[in-house]
Parts: C-alpha cells; sequence; structure tokens
C-alpha cells in the first residue's frame, strides 16, 4: 500500500541518520588506501542511499531498516577506506590472538546477511500478500543468500577484468574457503536476524500494512 503523509514525512531521526552517513562518507573517502578498492566496497552503500532517497516519497522505511542500513553502510565505507584484509582493529586482534587472518571482512558478510533480511522482510509483507510466518522466513532466507551468492561472483567478475588490482577487493587472504565462509555467513547471520528482530519490526510494520 502506498504510504500516507505522515508516515513519508523526513523527521528527526532521518536527518540524523543522513548526517552520521554524510561524515562517515567523507571520513572513508578521505585519503582511503587504494583509490579503486574503496570505490567497489563503497559502491553499494551510495546505490543504497540512492535507492532510499528516490523511493522515500512512496516507500518510506521503518526506522529500524533505516538504522540497519545505515550500520551496513559504515561497515563498508570502513572496509573500503582500510581494504578489509587490513582494517586496524582486526590486525590488532589477528595478532593480539594468533588468529590466521584479519576477519574484519567476516563482519562485512555477517552483515550481507542481518541486514538485507530485514530490508528483504519489509519489502515482501508491504508488497505482497504474505504474512509473517515459515514461507516469509524462507524467502527471507533465500532472497540473502541469493544476494551474496551473487555478489560472489561480482568479486569474481572485478578480479577476471583487473587481475592482481582485485586482490584488496577479494580479500581472501589466501583461504581457498573464503566464498563457501562468506556465504555460510550470510545465510546463518539472515535467519539469526529474523528471529532476534521480527517481532520489534511488526510493530514498526504495523502502520504500512492494510490487510483486510
Amino acid at each position: 500500500m502506498p504510504a500516507t503523509a505522515p508516515l513519508a514525512a523526513v523527521r528527526p531521526l532521518h536527518w540524523t541518520l543522513l548526517a552520521i552517513y554524510a561524515a562517515a562518507m567523507a571520513w572513508s573517502a578521505w585519503h582511503p588506501k587504494d583509490g579503486l578498492t574503496w570505490f567497489l566496497e563503497v559502491f553499494p552503500a551510495i546505490v543504497g542511499l540512492v535507492v532510499v532517497l528516490v523511493t522515500w516519497r512512496r516507500f518510506p522505511l521503518t526506522d529500524l531498516t533505516c538504522i540497519l542500513i545505515l550500520i551496513h553502510a559504515i561497515i563498508l565505507m570502513i572496509g573500503g577506506h582500510y581494504t578489509y584484509a587490513e582494517m586496524p582493529l582486526f590486525n590488532w586482534l589477528r595478532d593480539t590472538f594468533d588468529l590466521a587472518r584479519n576477519d574484519y571482512d567476516r563482519v562485512g558478510h555477517v552483515a550481507q546477511g542481518f541486514v538485507p533480511a530485514i530490508v528483504a522482510r519489509e519489502i515482501l509483507l508491504r508488497v505482497t500478500c504474505l504474512k509473517p510466518g515459515r514461507m516469509l522466513f524462507f524467502l527471507v532466507t533465500c532472497v540473502c543468500l541469493a544476494i551474496s551468492a551473487f555478489y560472489e561472483l561480482i568479486e569474481w567478475w572485478v578480479a577476471l577484468a583487473s587481475g592482481e588490482k582485485a586482490t584488496a577487493f577479494l580479500a581472501t587472504q589466501g583461504d581457498p574457503w573464503d566464498t563457501q565462509w562468506d556465504m555460510f555467513l550470510a545465510l546463518v547471520s539472515a535467519m539469526v536476524s529474523q528471529l532476534l528482530l521480527a517481532r520489534i519490526h511488526d510493530r514498526q510494520l504495523a502502520p504500512y500494512i492494510h490487510r483486510p
């Protein structure tokens, strides 16, 4: 159902989220480690903002979804600024706990399932006849796994097109199972996201959904 004017109104929370996004983007773009990697990593965050702004009047999002999108965007911006394999905090964790690799890219792939799950859930509940339940849970999980798999294909295509320049973007760090880990983490986090946030999401969705 089309949103009513009050629902589409921009509130102080939205301006705050937008300001945080702008500040994070400005920091991320300031002397990143590698310009090409920065663009490749941050591009989804830019596209996401554009889509939200363009569709806001007809399809404003719940506060929960907006906050999660911002968190995901910031994760992308941090990864773009440092590259996922060289994020300083996770370098420290690797060295301090004698880990095999910098695992910041794992955080990125957890977010790749956790956040799109709520976005997909919101879209499906608002534009289809689906209701909360097992089928919705299954379809949202499938959507997130498909997004993760498609992103791995994008990484492959970029690697083929740019050769060694794609090393920082891929962030495999010598792990032969990196692709499988990425998709597995997205799959699990998509399910966890729905289990943890479904109730609060349903409460925020109530004003947007009108069913007989």
